[in-house]
């Protein structure tokens, strides 16, 4: 790991460190704010590492300035040389990022299980890009004293948003004099709507008034963040071991925008550099592995390698298709190939000769 690289990786585990702490703490006072700033600062670091490790600049030409938390976030997610995030590891970014502009600069209100959901999504996704990025566990950076986040998430966004959709009407009925109260909580859900969508700015006054209007006149979810209504979460283990991810429901819509364009978040952004990141025919793929061209089809075939869309792509130019793959691809072969059993592999998917 270079000096630079392994400056990054430090302060970026210090930060996701000091997040844990102050969600853990016993006082309420600063603790989201704490909360977010230190996710959001711990997250860019890993980036900026990330990138660098693969390769990658984190400074324009010229420029005085290190590249900002959206441009790291693009630069991982479309540079075909560096890439190492998915869509969905971008948007649980994206709005950790939102969430802590609105909370440095603005008034915000986040309900404890959301809070958590945000929370427990970041250290899963941390440990996930430090496992692909650099090979490591977290738990090597967790003391053994640690506790978790919590041991009792939310099983289903759904059910969230109802209730908070209840405790907001509750603060707006007349008399109540909580119209300010009910917008900081409600701020909190507009982000996380305006992530999903591709939209990066934070909501007006007029947008949140708007928004309990709805609410207020018995609108339910769905209607009023279909964004958020179109993710899911994804849960397993407990206690220490427990991951949670945001991810996307099957069939749900993908908001599609022009790179560059104003306010937009990088999440919306799927314009990749195909051709760079899936850089192998099949041709250059056996010359990586070291192996003939049919022994690397029977692989393929026997690992799946097509059905992974990491490792393998099928680009169209003109009237032509092409089969093209990344070097993971490469890594994935690599990394299965010394324990199968090769007799077999090539018996099952080598070439069929047909009978004398």
């Amino acid at each position: 790991m270079k000096r630079e690289v392994r400056q990054l990786h430090g302060k970026a585990i210090d930060a996701l460190l000091l997040a844990v702490e102050h969600f853990n703490r016993p006082s309420d006072r600063g603790r989201t704010q704490a909360v977010l700033i230190f996710l959001d600062h711990g997250f860019e670091m890993l980036l900026k590492a990330g990138i660098l490790h693969r390769g990658g600049k984190i400074r324009e030409r010229r420029a005085k300035q290190t590249l900002g938390f959206d441009a790291c976030v693009r630069k991982a997610l479309t540079d075909g040389k560096v890439k190492f995030l998915g869509n969905e590891q971008a948007l649980t970014l994206q709005a950790v990022n939102g969430l802590r502009d609105a909370a440095q600069h603005h008034v915000l209100y986040v309900p404890e299980q959301q809070l958590y959901l945000h929370a427990q999504a970041s250290l899963t996704l941390f440990a996930d890009l430090i496992k692909a990025l650099f090979n490591e566990k977290l738990r090597e950076y967790l003391p053994e004293r640690v506790l978790p986040l919590s041991t009792d998430p939310p099983k289903d966004l759904s059910l969230m948003l109802d209730d908070e959709f209840k405790t907001v009407r509750a603060l707006l009925r007349p008399g109540k004099r909580q119209g300010l109260e009910a917008k900081a909580r409600i701020r909190a859900l507009a982000i996380f709507e305006a992530a999903t969508k591709g939209e990066r700015v934070q909501p007006s006054e007029s947008e949140l008034g708007g928004i309990l209007r709805q609410i207020s006149g018995g609108a339910d979810s769905a209607r009023v963040f279909p964004g958020v209504a179109a993710l899911s979460l994804s849960t397993t283990g407990e206690g220490i071991p427990l991951t949670l991810r945001i991810t996307k429901k099957e069939g749900a819509p993908v908001h599609l925008v022009r790179e560059g364009t104003s306010d937009a978040t990088v999440v919306a952004v799927r314009r990749v550099d195909e051709l760079g990141y899936y850089s192998l025919g099949h041709r250059q793929l056996s010359e990586h592995l070291n192996l003939s061209g049919p022994k690397t089809t029977a692989l393929i075939k026997f690992l799946k390698i097509k059905d992974d869309p990491e490792c393998h792509k099928e680009i169209q130019i003109g009237k032509a298709k092409f089969s093209r793959y990344s070097p993971k691809a490469v890594e994935k072969i690599k990394a299965a190939i010394d324990k199968l059993d090769m007799a077999k592999v090539w018996k099952e998917y080598g070439p069929k000769r047909s009978a004398a």
